[in-house]
């Protein structure tokens, strides 16, 4: 249908812009881009938006909570750090053990977790601390064992202490360094210590006093079992060699054609060792152990597990989003040394006499002891750990066979047998001095690592002694009202 003439077409506006869309079409931006509308992203953006929010929703409530658990503990705290000390008096001081953990190369995985969880309440509360922790097995229960025989031997009259030559103002009688020790406490950071401790304590109070030198005692033992001893054969043929009836020079008295590392004066056998003095021997040895052994620092027992492995790789997952617990776990341990109430050991059953036996029950389960301690970590050890005696064998054994090629090579290079080779210039192979020093450190290690595997391995037993019953006690949290006021120096 036509318009009638003379009628004007009607013409229709378009939508008047806004200032601020024509002012951006003249940047160069597409019209296009202006006509769009919202819409839902694709099934594939919705995955991925949602599963990243999530995981970084986690870390950072976990993250703000791991603050906020730290911050109240330590504002619980913070007031015993305003209060005043003389000039002279010390502030609290705890001692830290820590173990290495079975199965790890990292030997201060425990002390790290201290410092990470449990720290920063001592600092809030102005506790100082002295972290003691050992690089193999067994480390820890030895420095245990000989700082206790040391200190006994110091009371007896024995040993005397290490006292300055300049008397300080702040110098400490030994009556006052025990008592310092009492009022601060000691920290075991997982089972591994706490089974340390236990043996190091035990063997401490227990052995005698006389000081072994464990070298010198492992050096006499290892010279008797003729590892090093030449062959009756090549004794007698460098004896029986004469030139125009006379005989050779010995190796020692041989003149060094030239100097280097070849030389006899460097290679020449060890000199004999001097036995030690029988007056050295005896001292101590016939001092009896105590009949009870004296109370102990209170103990304060701090779980911790170590997951390493990749069978474990969930529960560190679990650990990572979770730091919160771990958090309040370390910050719990600290509160309750801060506060300073404890109660008694809980140690085994004592047995019964033979009069009593038909009327005592059967004993109570290990379970309910204190020796019960943190067994739930030991399920988290490597599988690999139950090798380890096999594996140190295992390397003791490749070690002695190849030990005869090596010392024979030295004692021909020593006698001039032979001539040295190229190879053995520029990288000139150990004497036989060095051998036996090698052959010490070697055996020194390997056997303490056994003792102490046998100490911390899953199926031994703490270390517990009768004499111990009474001596040891465990912090505890305390009840609201009735905590004990913190000791100071």
């Amino acid at each position: 249908m036509s318009l009638p003439e003379g009628t004007p077409p009607s013409t229709v506006l378009p939508p008047q812009k806004s200032g601020a869309r024509a002012a951006l079409e003249y940047t160069g931006i597409p019209p296009s881009w202006f006509e769009k509308r919202p819409r839902l992203p694709s099934r594939n953006w919705l995955i991925f938006i949602g599963v990243t929010s999530t995981v970084i929703g986690f870390y950072v409530h976990d993250r703000r909570e791991c603050k906020r658990i730290r911050e109240e503990y330590a504002s619980r705290v913070r007031h015993l750090a305003d209060e005043p000390l003389h000039s002279l008096e010390f502030a609290r001081k705890v001692t830290v053990y820590g173990a290495k953990w079975p199965g790890d190369d990292d030997w201060d995985r425990s002390t790290r977790y201290f410092r990470k969880y449990v720290k920063p309440i001592f600092v809030a509360a102005a506790v100082d601390f002295e972290i003691i922790a050992g690089k193999r097995h067994g480390d820890l229960a030895t420095r245990i064992a000989e700082d206790i025989k040391q200190q006994r031997r110091i009371s007896l009259g024995l040993e005397s202490p290490n006292v300055p030559g300049v008397p300080l103002p702040t110098q400490q009688t030994p009556e006052e360094k025990q008592r310092r020790l009492f009022a601060g406490g000691t920290v075991l950071v997982g089972r591994p210590a706490f089974k340390e401790y236990m043996a190091g304590l035990r063997r401490g109070w227990t052995e005698g006093l006389q000081k072994v030198d464990r070298e010198e005692s492992l050096a006499q033992e290892l010279e008797s079992d003729g590892r090093f001893d030449e062959p009756e054969e090549t004794q007698n043929h460098i004896h029986s060699e004469d030139v125009d009836n006379e005989p050779l020079p010995t190796p020692s008295r041989l003149p060094p054609s030239r100097p280097g590392v070849f030389s006899p004066l460097s290679m020449r056998a060890p000199p004999p060792r001097s036995p030690i003095p029988e007056k050295t021997q005896s001292t101590g040895a016939d001092v009896p152990p105590p009949a009870r052994i004296p109370p102990q620092p209170p103990l304060l027992l701090v779980p911790f597990v170590n997951h390493i492995g990749l069978s474990q790789i969930p529960y560190m997952i679990i650990d990572f989003f979770n730091e919160r617990a771990q958090v309040k776990a370390g910050a719990e341990a600290a509160y309750r040394l801060v506060m300073n109430e404890t109660r008694p050991f809980i140690g085994p059953p004592s047995e019964p006499s033979q009069a009593e036996s038909s009327s005592v029950s059967a004993s109570p389960s290990m379970t309910n002891t204190d020796l019960a301690f943190d067994t739930k970590a030991e399920l988290f050890y490597k599988s690999s750990t139950s090798k380890l005696p096999s594996e140190t064998q295992k390397v003791r054994d490749d070690y002695y066979k190849s030990l005869p090629a090596k010392l024979d090579t030295a004692r021909q290079l020593a006698r001039r047998e032979r001539e040295p080779t190229s190879d053995e210039v520029a990288a000139p192979p150990p004497t036989e001095v060095e051998l036996r020093a090698e052959r010490l450190n070697k055996e020194l290690r390997w056997r303490g690592d056994e003792k102490g595997w046998d100490i911390i391995r899953p199926d031994a037993p703490v270390d517990w002694d009768s004499r111990m019953e009474g001596a040891l006690s465990v912090f505890v949290d305390p009840q609201d009202g009735h905590s004990n006021e913190v000791l100071k120096e």
